[in-house]
């Protein structure tokens, strides 16, 4: 019975990035011993905890040593985890579990740029956990040998490395020295060995700077594989397996274990792709490992507790085959989870801690691994020594025996070439390696001659472990760059939108200059060029869609400075400046800014270079189809006024049949992964490659295209219609300005809102309320009336289509659609509906008094359906009138249907008579106070001014709000009004001296109307005056 191992977790949270400081962003990560919380950076009183074996803080508290450029504790003893911390827990325990025979593995999770790589690679001088155990493997069996010589036995150990990637469900091989397989390598399964990779190269190694090398051959080999594929490399997961194999001459077995190495792609990948529901399918073959693992995990921490489960989907990816043994198998397992402390990743970072919570349930069944490799040799050479004996007997008898002889000799012959296999093929695979070493080192020591001589560009990667690995250089002379690799005065790189012949780089007389050609896109420092363009030293030049390389000049112009501050993000973030999104140092109120909006920014900001990609696909593809990332509800608010959620979104238009559509961040990302599997074999069928079954990219239909969906409606902007004014019983007539999301104006809306009786006549100005409160426990009933559109963009860009308008009013829960209108740029709507509420409420007389009815434009196109309201829902009567406030009618029992008459015309009776008996009311309390006040004194006199001064007040602000409607109305005009894009020089004079005309009787109207409300308070103060003075 195997003893049972629980995976270990560590957590390890890194500093603040570049951005993030910029950003002013806060940290919401916080750590005590091996537990860590997390809090909502909405909301403050939320905060989860989770435990861990291992929590490693490297936010804040470290020292950058001058002399070795280490990263230290500020303090000894202090919170700070540096690399050799991580590495004295995690490292030490792994090569001490392979050093006894034991299988292990190291998993690094995380979202991209949490730290991952730094963790297990490190940088520069900061080692990560990979390169610290080589060296301590190396060091450990030294010291294991010399003791054991000590002790009269002999251990010899030997070491192999190996390095894949997978991507795409495929497996290339970063080791290999020939060309890459179509489809990749294949992984295969043994009974006793499990699943491995057929064709693997492994490589002998005797030292740690043999595997340095060999890494940084591997990762020279990701980068260009990473090129060549439109891939990213935190879309693939990297493995370098070190084997381990121990002969114990004493004991006469051999001990071989393997470490796995394992970064996995980042984990965001796998979030955004399961969030929302897309047509076509979801988890594609790039992310199909990590969804796989994500499973695998979950079932095994299921079986952990004791929960039944059926089966555990190991065969359903690449990556979790060749994991089987580290998930719950013959294994010890590590994962540290790496997270960013930033407010604006709390949703990436919350994720990584419920992936690491889950996997630390997991238990494996570790053991031993041993073979009796030296008992076989020892038995191979005995049972030679008995062959010979009975070989020489024969010989001795003298009889004849020429088949024995024979079948003696051929068993002799195959022992012995067992033996001498066992013995050598070790030092053949160390010769060997031995000899590319050499041939890399030579290589090495030819570049960094080069990078003396001559200026050159190198990559720049997401990844930052592989920025750098690729150096072009370009000696004096005319050079041609681009995919021919048919001159010798050519410099060859392959990628997304790069031509045959892409661009002329021309290093002249100590001047280097770059020219794009005709059809090539080539941007520099952000800007795209067309022209011949002098190259300074450290310009940023992006050749095609994802080529992204730095310029680094001659020599004399390196000076001291730094190139590592031009990570891939600087480049992403003068993208974004072109586009005019500004961030970070030009970001003056950066620390004022909500978390969440920043988070939405630099989510533009990543997703910048697939849409370029996307696009450049579409067009070798010839999809005729075109992406933009666009910032929903960015100037948008609800119908208080408050801020909308800000997502980003992709809007995908067809050029040739101007259809539209609108898709979310995830289902963009969804697609561009079906995009590339389309555009791989596309590019397979190019080459002749593509053997498999299925549909060539020219004959796939529409329905499982990528770049196709089916047209919708879209929202195209919103406008506000404010009701405070119906608190006052005061009709509304606006032109309301109706604003994109990003806000853009998408056309001018005419509406009113009309204070009416039950039979939708317009109120008298005698019925406007001097107090809201007057509102309370009356029947309320208004028409909104929309009345035209003025200067559809929506239609201007295509006459093929149509626009409704939706809203709905306070509680009703159904929204109301305009009828669609096609084909008009100004299209009259003349759309009205009667609302009414039976028994007005305070909550709808806060409703009026604080909000908007939120007006929304919705773009039809050919073969969309129009947007329907549904009437079933609707709680209207007979007549047709709207009902809205129920908890109003709800106080005073009133529902509905008692409400509602079948006969209309008893019902206008009814409320007339109700109406009359009202105003019968009013009559008899007035004239009883105007009896109060000839027979009253003094004091009764005095308090009667005051009902009398209200109401010439009332008198004249219902004249000012009349001559003020015409005032809102000119200046509606000169807001709407824009000369025309064609118009010359006269014409914009005509323009400019019509409009001054126009602005003059505004302000002459405006002038007047303020004027006549001044005359008329004073007027009012001072009968106030007179009347005071004649009754004292």
């Amino acid at each position: 019975m195997h003893s049972r191992d629980c995976v270990k977790v560590a957590v390890r949270v890194r500093p603040f990035n570049k951005r993030e400081r910029d950003a002013g962003s806060r940290c919401i990560i916080a750590m005590a011993a091996s537990s860590i919380s997390i809090q909502d950076p909405r909301d403050p009183q939320c905060r989860r905890s989770f435990c861990f074996d291992y929590a490693y803080w490297s936010h804040s508290g470290y020292v950058i040593d001058d002399r070795t450029g280490l990263y230290l504790p500020e303090e000894a003893g202090g919170r700070y985890a540096d690399q050799e911390c991580v590495f004295q827990d995690l490292g030490e325990g792994i090569l001490e579990n392979a050093l006894q025979g034991y299988n292990s593995t190291l998993l690094a999770y995380g979202q991209t740029g949490s730290g991952k790589s730094y963790s297990m690679v490190g940088y520069k001088p900061n080692k990560g956990l990979v390169p610290k155990l080589c060296e301590r493997l190396f060091e450990a069996s030294k010291e294991n040998q010399d003791t054991r010589q000590c002790q009269g036995s002999i251990c010899t150990r030997t070491v192999f490395f190996s390095m894949l990637e997978i991507y795409n469900e495929q497996v290339v091989d970063l080791l290999s020295r020939g060309s890459r397989p179509p489809g990749g390598l294949r992984v295969r399964e043994e009974q006793h060995r499990g699943f491995y990779v057929e064709g693997l190269r492994t490589v002998p190694c005797d030292s740690a700077a043999q595997i340095e090398q060999l890494m940084e051959q591997g990762t020279r080999t990701r980068t260009t594989a990473a090129t060549l594929m439109n891939a990213n490399s935190s879309r693939s997961h990297m493995l370098i397996v070190l084997q381990l194999k121990q002969i114990l001459s004493k004991e006469s077995v051999t001990k071989q274990s393997n470490i796995n190495l394992v970064d996995l792609a980042g984990s965001e990948r796998q979030r955004s792709a399961s969030s929302e529901a897309d047509r076509l399918k979801e988890g594609t073959a790039i992310n199909l490992s990590l969804t796989t693992l994500g499973n695998v995990i979950s079932a095994l921490a299921d079986m952990a507790v004791g929960r039944k489960v059926v089966h555990v989907p190991y065969r359903d990816s690449v990556l979790t085959k060749l994991l089987q043994s580290a998930l719950g198998g013959n294994s010890r397992t590590v994962m540290i989870a790496t997270l960013s402390p930033a407010d604006i990743c709390y949703e990436e970072s919350l994720s990584t801690l419920r992936y690491a919570e889950r996997a630390k349930h997991i238990q494996n069944r570790p053991v031993v691994n041993e073979s009796p490799t030296e008992r076989l040799v020892k038995e191979l050479k005995a049972e030679n020594a008995r062959l010979m004996q009975r070989l020489s007997r024969l010989g001795q008898d003298g009889r004849s025996a020429n088949d024995e002889t024979k079948e003696i000799r051929q068993l002799l012959t195959h022992n012995e070439l067992q033996i001498r296999t066992i013995h050598t093929l070790w030092e053949q695979h160390l010769q060997e390696a031995l000899k590319d070493w050499e041939q890399q080192y030579a290589n090495i020591t030819q570049e960094r001659r080069m990078m003396q001589m001559h200026p050159y560009i190198l990559n720049i990667n997401e990844d930052a472990q592989l920025s750098g690995v690729v150096k072009l250089f370009i000696p004096e002379g005319e050079w041609d760059i681009g995919i021919n690799e048919g001159t010798s005065r050519s410099i060859s790189i392959k990628g997304l939108g790069i031509q045959q012949r892409h661009a002329v780089l021309k290093n002249e007389q100590r001047h280097v200059t770059l020219t794009p050609l005709k059809g090539s896109k080539v941007t520099i420092n952000g800007r795209v060029v067309s022209q011949t363009t002098e190259l300074q030293h450290l310009d940023r030049v992006i050749l095609g869609s994802n080529c992204t390389y730095l310029y680094i000049g001659f020599p004399s112009e390196r000076g001291a400075n730094d190139w590592s501050r031009y990570d891939y993000d600087y480049f992403l973030s003068e993208l974004a400046e072109a586009e005019g999104i500004h961030l970070g140092e030009n970001s003056t109120d950066s620390c004022q800014t909500d978390p969440s909006l920043l988070a939405v920014f630099y989510d533009y900001i990543r997703l910048m270079p697939l849409v370029a990609e996307a696009n450049q696909m579409s067009q070798e593809l010839n999809k005729g189809v075109e992406f933009k990332l666009e910032i929903k509800n960015l100037v948008l608010s609800d119908s208080k006024g408050h801020d909308l959620e800000k997502e980003i979104v992709c809007r995908v238009t067809s050029t040739h049949s101007k259809q539209v559509w609108v898709w979310s961040k995830a289902k963009f990302v969804n697609r561009k992964f079906l995009m590339e599997e389309i555009y791989q074999k596309h590019l397979e069928e190019m080459k002749g490659q593509n053997t498999e079954e299925g549909l060539s990219t020219a004959a796939l239909p529409r329905e499982k295209d990528p770049f196709w969906d089916p047209v919708e409606p879209l929202l195209l902007g919103t406008a506000h219609l404010w009701l405070q004014s119906l608190a006052f019983r005061i009709p509304v007539d606006e032109q309301l300005e109706v604003l994109g999301s990003e806000g853009s104006e998408e056309a001018i809306l005419q509406a009113k809102l009309i204070p009416c009786t039950p039979d939708g006549l317009p109120l008298g100005e005698d019925e406007i309320l001097i107090e809201p409160s007057e509102l309370l426990g009356r029947r309320l009933d208004v028409q909104l009336v929309l009345e035209q559109c003025f200067g559809l963009h929506w239609i201007r860009e295509s006459r093929d289509r149509g626009i409704q308008i939706g809203f709905h009013l306070f509680d009703s829960a159904s929204r109301v659609y305009t009828a669609a209108a096609w084909r008009h740029v100004n299209p009259m709507l003349r759309h009205t509906v009667h609302f009414a509420s039976l028994n007005v409420s305070q909550q709808l007389l806060d409703y009026l008094q604080t909000s908007a009815v939120l007006l929304e434009l919705w773009g039809l196109q050919e073969g969309c359906a129009s947007l329907v309201s549904p009437l079933e829902r609707a709680r209207g009567n007979t007549e047709g009138i709207f009902i809205i406030d129920l908890n109003g009618m709800a106080d005073t029992n009133v529902q509905p249907a008692d409400c509602l008459e079948p006969n209309s015309s008893l019902s206008r009776l009814q409320r007339d008579l109700e109406e009359q008996k009202r105003v019968n009311n009013t009559l008899l309390k007035e004239n009883q106070r105007l009896r109060t006040q000839l027979n009253g004194g003094d004091s009764t006199r005095s308090r009667s001014v005051r009902p009398s001064c209200d109401a010439e007040f009332a008198r004249s602000l219902k004249r000012f709000y009349h001559s003020m409607t015409s005032v809102r109305a000119q200046l509606q005009s000169l807001q709407r009004r824009r000369p025309c894009e064609s118009c010359d020089l006269l014409g914009l004079r005509l323009f400019v001296d019509e409009h001054s005309g126009m602005l003059k009787d505004f302000s002459e109207n405006l002038e007047q109307s303020v004027s006549a409300l001044k005359h008329d308070v004073a007027t009012i103060v001072r009968r106030k005056r007179e009347r005071l003075g004649t009754w004292s």
